[in-house]
């Protein structure tokens, strides 16, 4: 016992395995400890006292004599511990007492429930499992026996009320406190404060709720109304999906209790984003949508006005209701079956409901987002949605998180194959986010749950999860027979009585009413054959001040166009305004040489390349009062070092100063510009960008991927919102996408942003595609995107190599009067009777096809650049070949392979504009599996032969009128 390689500490008595959770990283209770010695050393026992007060002769990290000692030398101690993996004896560092082993048994015992208490609390409704073997939370794991029972302890940095206890009692506090209907995690959170709030809320109430007789009421109110829905459509909708929330109600009831809770809080909107699982519960007994009407859908009688329409369990909805701090706004979010992909998007819609109202810390918006326990554990935009939860650019304040957890994932399987965790929340650990299991048969467990959740992400703007474990009583959906596959769990749910029966029989024993219960189900059962409300009240013609008026941007047409020029004069203006920096502010010489030359555009003395264009776009638009909003994986710089949009002081000596945004300050009251620099994700943060474009029509909203192939990381995203959110949902967005796109030997993944994709969803004029050429026209292109009347989604395929390419520049001319061209006509002097074929391409290969032409010296074919893909600009495409008497054949060029590219969408639209006899061909490389090659002389061979297959004879694939 007095080998001096033992680690020092607090007690005779430690025979601990080196792998029990006390020791190494995972031995938050001596930390712990050591936080309360710090803020007051007689809150421990002495024998730690005495170890700590010799920690005190360890010099600080910084080399300075500070009280506040690092935690390295405790940890490392206890990490030595952990590495021998034997057993080990901590030595007292004063006298061998007893007295003292006890006193650090208490705290390590206190340090156990905090930590795993969770794993013995009364979560299961079905009782499938018996209970863990967890040695840490049995008294004789630290050597008490029945004789120590009555020994009390200095439970001073607790919070039960009592600076002593006897050690029975701590126990019953302890199982009381973490074992009972609630299961906290909370002790992997670093920031103490938050650790001591948790500790405080828990132990003070010992995890017991304390509800009036008026709530416990409520409560069943919402049990009978979560059950009697879904028991009125099970009978009047026979085998209908509707995907029920029966085993789940207390769902129900947790948002009845938040909705209350924020309201009291002062939030003002809540912005909820939920998949299928008691959607429709949701709707009717939460939001308040008039029964009525969700039978008119079940009915096949309720209005269609829309093009495509969607089932009712993907189907949004929003309303105002009444708490006791005043009215709140309930949005729900539209969503596809991608069952967490509405993540994001509600995030983003939460962002920008607070930069709308000035909200920058989100107490006066929140987002809250209902998960499936499988859903939650196995899909990767969770994680990439909790990745954006503290970054700058995507903070919400922190979103609660609500599980319902049925304990099965989809259709058969459980928690063995559906994940690799033993929780389906720990993914939210990444972050640091708490977590309350709750038993869904103790609503009221789940009120008090619901209460510190609120509370928790009131006070700190963080994350949180209530996990409601339940169950689910029929199968995935309403013609599924989930016995086949799990006939224990089956029979258990057979024989369980329901949440609201069993609440409801609590209460009778309680003397509320033997009757209560029925009459609620009466009630409930008349006001669903009435079709009425079940929420009450909702308010009908409440409108707040922060609403968004959307009229202004329907019914209009795509060929509607708004002024995009601006005069000479406020473009000089602007132009001087973002090359002009801060006294004293040292640029790198490289980015000095970009603004040099972006002064003497603004002058008028060189022509305009892109990265001007893009920033006097940006410029006018923020000085006219419309905020820009550009994110993504290297936009303040721009992955091709063109946009520079920040700019870094040379000089700085802080990592969170000595940068400048040229483009927040060229006004006095300019609208603002934000650049985020996003992590790298393209599913979460586009849909998050969606999801922001959704609720801001006067933003420019743009995501950027770095390479245009990273688009296909969020082709859900696209598909299932971008392409279809108008047609399905109605939901109108004006989102921005800009994609680098071009073939410059880069390879397979960094050439092609998969343009026919976006051909291919292309329909219903739901968005706009367009393949800019040259600075004025993306200039007009984003300016047209704000200033005209049409919110439509834009997607941009932006160049590579353009970027620096001296043809693709423009004269001042072009920005102080025209418009963005859908069709660029032949720029050569032609004479149009001479002129046999027409070459019409779209992209970077119009430079190629031009330089051919001036070396073959072919003045029989002309040159006509598609900048709008979609809508196909039919009138301007046409009015070109009619330009052309003589004309016998079109072809139409492209880098891309045959099956990719927009060759299998455009040929009709060329030919629908062609006249009798002429014939349609096509020039480019040959189909391919891969969307480009990766050797770079394959590259080279490929690219002239297409350039020169333009010119030649046609061959092929020929269409005739």
């Amino acid at each position: 016992m007095s080998d001096s390689n033992q680690a020092p500490g607090a007690g005779v008595y430690a025979s601990y395995q080196g792998n029990s959770y006390l020791f190494g990283g995972n031995a938050p209770y001596v930390e712990e400890m050591y936080e309360n010695y710090l803020a007051n050393p007689t809150s421990v026992p002495d024998n730690w006292r005495a170890y700590f007060d010799a920690l005190q002769h360890v010099p600080a990290a910084d080399g300075s004599n500070s009280r506040d000692v690092p935690h390295l030398p405790v940890v490392n101690a206890f990490a030595e511990l952990a590495k021998q993996g034997t057993k080990q004896v901590v030595q007292a560092s004063g006298a061998d007492s007893e007295l003292g082993r006890k006193r650090t048994a208490a705290q390590q015992l206190i340090a156990a429930y905090r930590n795993v208490g969770a794993r013995w609390a009364d979560l299961d409704p079905l009782k499938r499992t018996e209970r863990p073997s967890i040695p840490e939370l049995e008294p004789s794991f630290y050597g008490f026996t029945d004789a120590d029972l009555e020994t009390v302890f200095n439970t001073s940095n607790t919070f039960f009320g009592k600076d002593t206890m006897s050690l029975r009692d701590l126990l019953n506090a302890l199982r009381e406190t973490y074992c009972g209907s609630i299961g906290a995690e909370y002790m992997y959170i670093t920031d103490q404060n938050q650790k001591r709030w948790w500790q405080q809320k828990l132990e003070s109430a010992r995890t017991n709720p304390q509800l009036s007789t008026d709530d416990k009421k409520r409560v069943l109110d919402r049990l009978t109304a979560a059950e009697g829905l879904e028991r009125f459509l099970h009978t009047k909708y026979v085998g209908q999906k509707r995907f029920s929330l029966e085993g789940g109600e207390s769902f129900i009831v947790s948002m009845d209790e938040l909705i209350e809770q924020a309201g009291s809080r002062g939030v003002q909107e809540i912005v909820i984003g939920m998949a299928h699982r008691g959607r429709l519960n949701v709707l009717v007994n939460t939001l308040g949508k008039m029964p009525a009407d969700l039978f008119a859908e079940f009915d096949h009688t309720a209005p269609e006005e829309l093009p495509s329409g969607d089932v009712k369990y993907h189907q949004g909805f929003s309303s105002d209701v009444t708490t006791p701090g005043g009215p709140v706004h309930l949005s729900l979010a539209f969503n596809p079956s991608h069952l967490e992909i509405v993540n994001p998007v509600v995030e983003g819609s939460v962002r920008a409901r607070m930069d709308r109202r000035g909200d920058v810390d989100g107490k006066q918006v929140l987002p809250v987002l209902v998960h499936g326990d499988a859903a939650f554990a196995g899909q990767g935009v969770v994680m990439e949605t909790l990745a954006l939860a503290e970054t700058r650019g995507y903070y919400t304040g922190g979103t609660v998180h609500i599980v319902i957890n049925n304990q099965i994932g989809f259709t058969t399987s459980d928690p063995r194959d559906s994940r690799s965790t033993l929780y389906c929340s720990d993914i939210v650990k990444m972050i640091e986010a708490p977590v309350l299991h709750v038993n869904g048969d103790d609503p009221e467990a789940v009120v008090l749950a619901t209460q510190l959740a609120l509370e928790f992400r009131m006070e700190f703007q963080k994350d949180v999860v209530v996990d409601i474990i339940c169950f689910r009583k029929l199968g995935h959906n309403e013609q599924d027979t989930p016995s086949l596959t799990q006939p224990l769990m089956y029979k258990k749910i057979a024989q369980h009585p329901g949440t609201r029966k069993l609440y409801a029989d609590k209460l009778a024993a309680q003397g509320l009413g033997e009757t209560l219960g029925d009459d609620m189900v009466k009630a409930y059962r008349a006001a669903m054959d009435a079709g009425k409300h079940t929420v009450d009240p909702v308010l009908t013609n409440f409108k707040s001040k922060y609403a968004v008026d959307w009229s202004p941007f329907l019914g209009k047409k795509w060929t509607d166009a708004g002024d995009t020029a601006i005069p000479t004069s406020e473009w000089k203006r602007l132009a001087e305004r973002i090359t002009t920096l801060p006294e004293s502010f040292a640029v790198h010489p490289l980015v000095k040489k970009v603004l040099d030359d972006r002064a003497a555009m603004g002058r008028g003395e060189i022509n305009v390349d892109w990265g001007m264009g893009e920033h006097m776009a940006f410029a006018s638009l923020v000085s006219s009062g419309y905020p820009v909003r550009l994110s993504g994986e290297d936009s303040g710089r721009g992955t091709f070092t063109h946009r520079h949009a920040v700019l870094h002081d040379q000089k700085r000596e802080k990592f969170d100063e000595g940068t400048y945004v040229p483009l927040q300050n060229v006004a006095e009251h300019q609208a603002p510009f934000v650049v985020i620099d996003s992590i790298l994700s393209e599913e979460a943060v586009l849909a998050f960008e969606y999801g922001y474009s959704s609720n801001d029509p006067n933003t420019l909203v743009i995501w950027e991927a770095q390479f245009g192939d990273f688009v296909n990381g969020a082709q859900v995203v696209i598909d299932q919102f971008i392409a279809s959110g108008e047609v399905k949902w109605g939901r109108v967005n004006g989102i921005t996408m800009m994609l680098p796109h071009g073939y410059e030997g880069q390879g397979p993944e960094h050439s092609s942003a998969r343009l026919e994709r976006f051909m291919q969803l292309a329909a219903d004029t739901n968005m706009q595609i367009v393949q800019p050429t040259t600075a004025s026209q993306i200039f007009h292109v984003l300016r047209r995107q704000m200033v005209r009347n049409l919110r439509k989604p834009l997607v941009i395929l932006t160049p590579k190599s353009l970027l620096r390419n001296k043809d693709a520049t423009s004269p001042l001319s072009e920005f102080t009067k025209g418009a963005f061209q859908t069709v660029i006509p032949d720029s050569g002097d032609l004479k149009a009777d001479k002129v046999k074929r027409v070459i019409a391409c779209s992209g970077k290969v119009y430079y190629d096809l031009a330089k051919k032409r001036a070396e073959s010296g072919r003045d029989d074919v002309a040159i006509l650049r598609v900048e709008q893909l979609y809508p196909f600009p039919h009138r301007a495409f046409a009015a070109e070949l009619k330009k052309y008497p003589n004309l016998a054949d079109v072809v139409w060029c492209q880098d891309e392979p045959q099956n990719q590219g927009a060759w299998f969408f455009v040929q009709h639209q060329i030919h629908e504009n062609m006249s009798e006899g002429q014939k349609l061909g096509y020039a480019g490389r040959a189909a391919s599996a891969s969307p480009a090659v990766g050797y770079s002389h394959l590259h080279q061979e490929q690219q002239k032969a297409l350039v020169d297959a333009a010119f030649a004879k046609l061959k092929g694939f020929v269409l005739t009128k």
